[in-house]
């Protein structure tokens, strides 16, 4: 019988840290075999994202990303992710898309983080006051439990609404002055244009890029990349994929040798000193939702 598994109840009892851990032990196991299908129009996208993990199962996850929607007061994204039993093949879940996007997007930051950061970061500037933002203040808060959290948003208005939700959070009118002062810096916003600037970048720093998914989308400028320590989810499902290292590797800013590592060699994923600048590409892939999920069902 299979398994329908809601928001709601979905979450309930779900922990930040103990998602990371999963996220790490199903990179222990052998690598994920993975497929992405992307069909434009417009600024319409349909994403299919498949993964198979030996001793894990299978995972689909299809999603439809119409920005447009967001005008008309209707969610920008929909979908579904199907989650299969590698002993059979049997369906043995549905879950909600907006569950295992949340816990997988941010979850995925943390864990990148918490292992690239420094431990003492005390300044958390997120970029972007949007739905990912929220779930990243929330995974960010388990996993530097002592610091103060900064929202900086092209809207005012967006970013009074995150403060209504969460009072506590500073707002901040000047981005420069805000990525100057933080000590992580993690950005979830649609841009096709950088929004940060790598001179504005201080030593240090942990830089979490959440939001570009397509070849035309990019959050940091040259600079940005050519400052920083590298360090991506998979190689496989960002390099060729999203223009955040598309483009700066195509105009031969960086090559694909300069990413240190991805989840596949976590025990490089480290700052060799405090004066360091690490960046963090989240590309979110299938393989990634399917550790999620499990992790989700498990819990169920």
């Amino acid at each position: 019988m299979t398994i329908m598994i809601p928001y709601d109840k979905g979450e309930a009892g779900l922990d930040w840290i103990g998602l990371t851990q999963a996220l790490a032990a199903g990179h222990d196991l052998p690598r994920a075999e993975v497929a992405d299908t992307f069909l434009y129009q417009g600024e319409n996208t349909l994403l299919n994202r498949s993964a198979w993990i030996e001793g894990m199962g299978l995972a689909v996850k299809c999603a439809t990303i119409f920005p447009g929607n967001v005008a008309a007061g209707k969610s920008a994204i929909g979908g579904a992710v199907n989650l299969f039993s590698g002993k059979d093949g049997t369906l043995e879940a549905i879950l909600d898309f907006h569950l295992v996007t949340k816990w997988k997007t941010a979850g995925d930051s943390l864990l990148a983080a918490l292992r690239l950061a420094r431990p003492d970061s005390a300044r958390i500037l997120i970029v972007g006051a949007g739905t990912v933002g929220r779930s990243l203040y929330q995974a960010y808060s388990a996993g530097f439990p002592q610091a103060r959290f900064t929202i900086w948003n092209r809207s005012a208005a967006g970013a009074a609404a995150f403060k209504a939700i969460y009072p506590e959070v500073d707002v901040a009118s000047d981005l420069q002055a805000a990525v100057e002062q933080a000590d992580i810096v993690t950005s979830a916003t649609m841009s096709t244009t950088p929004v940060l600037k790598g001179s504005w970048l201080q030593p240090g720093q942990h830089i979490d890029l959440i939001g570009a998914y397509r070849p035309d989308m990019r959050e940091v400028d040259d600079e940005a990349i050519e400052k920083a320590n590298i360090f991506v989810d998979s190689r496989e499902t960002t390099i060729d994929h999203i223009g955040e290292l598309k483009i700066p590797i195509a105009a031969g800013v960086i090559t694909p040798a300069d990413i240190v590592a991805d989840f596949y060699d976590l025990p490089h994923f480290r700052r060799d000193n405090d004066k360091d600048i690490t960046l963090f590409k989240n590309g979110g892939g299938a393989h990634l939702d399917l550790i999620t999920s499990r992790y989700i069902l498990n819990n169920w």
